[in-house]
């Protein structure tokens, strides 16, 4: 039997207690899938989220190699799908949803649909930033359809979704406002195309968004935390806007349900994994060709080795990385 390095835990916890490097069983692909070698896997929250077991979250196999996104090569297709995607660059989503074995290894196998082709502008490190930042960044822009004239505020716009998020309402013409937490975060999410930031800690949310609104509030929000920022959504919609949540903190959020009628305020939410076929291959329609022009900026905060996974779990988890936290597997 063929085996393969890669990260896998078996019980949930601490990074530096659960998570292991061995070998494991090279995967084949099954009918409809192909098999990805590895040159990149990328770290988001939901990982170390899932490894700690937070909301609720149980393990969905007895060993879990972590990990959704990634990129690599494709090196063995099972029936079903031509022989010639076989040395295709491509970048994964979902691969490790639902499923025991994500991108955190040698090889991963998974359906083909799930391995998209990536564009030789971009590097692997790149490709990996793709399947959850980019992807839950432009269906939030699509859901609260974002378009010239308006005015979006996109909460967290220094994080790895906010600043596609950016990106992607710029691309539509809409003015951005980005709401970040230093100076720093500040420059990262003005670098990205942000039209004005406020500082929360160092101002109102709703009082530096008024100022810069001459008082009309805004249009859209791109919500990555509804349990933080929903008490300052009086103050920060305008009649009529739209709100698309796609995180929170904690299990539980406070709304301000008299003045959300009062405006008739719309409020949706998504989780990227969840989202309907129909809404993946729309989000793909408009994502390749940006991608094939080299349209977006892609931040890789932190590049380190496979054998370095515990510290980038610990470094997302704390948040201290600007950018994209990747490994690399070759």
């Amino acid at each position: 039997m063929s085996t393969m390095r890669a990260a896998f835990y078996t019980r949930q916890g601490e990074a530096a207690e659960v998570i292991r490097i061995g070998e494991q069983p090279r995967p084949e692909p099954g009918p409809g899938e192909v098999r990805v070698r590895l040159r990149c896997s990328g770290v988001n929250p939901s990982d170390w989220k899932m490894r700690r077991g937070g909301g609720g979250r149980a393990l969905v196999a007895p060993l879990i190699v972590p990990h959704s996104d990634g990129a690599g090569v494709i090196d063995a297709v099972g029936d079903g799908v031509p022989a010639a995607r076989i040395g295709e660059r491509v970048w994964t989503w979902n691969a490790q949803w639902r499923r025991a074995f994500g991108t955190a290894a040698d090889y991963v196998a998974l359906p083909s649909a799930q391995a998209v082709p990536l564009p030789a502008a971009l590097g692997f490190a790149e490709g990996a930033c793709l399947g959850i930042p980019a992807f839950t960044a432009l269906h939030a822009v699509r859901l609260a359809d974002c378009g010239p004239g308006q005015r979006v505020l996109v909460a967290g716009g220094a994080g790895s979704v906010g600043r596609y998020a950016i990106q992607f309402a710029k691309l539509r013409g809409a003015e951005v406002i980005a709401s970040v937490s230093s100076a720093r975060k500040a420059a990262h999410a003005i670098a990205a195309g942000a039209d004005h930031v406020v500082d929360y800690r160092e101002q109102d949310l709703g009082d530096g968004v008024q100022a810069l609104t001459g008082g009309a509030g805004v249009d859209r929000v791109i919500e990555v935390d509804l349990a933080r920022n929903a008490a300052h959504y009086p103050k920060l919609l305008k009649p009529g806007a739209r709100v698309v949540v796609y995180g929170t903190t904690g299990l539980d959020a406070v709304l301000p349900a008299v003045v959300l009628m009062q405006k008739s305020a719309a409020l949706s939410f998504f989780t990227i994994y969840e989202i309907a076929p129909g809404e993946r291959e729309a989000c793909l329609r408009e994502l390749l060709p940006l991608l094939e022009d080299d349209l977006l900026l892609h931040t890789i905060g932190q590049l380190l080795p496979l054998e370095e996974i515990v510290r980038a779990h610990e470094l997302v988890e704390r948040g201290e990385v600007l950018g994209n936290v990747v490994l690399g597997i070759d």
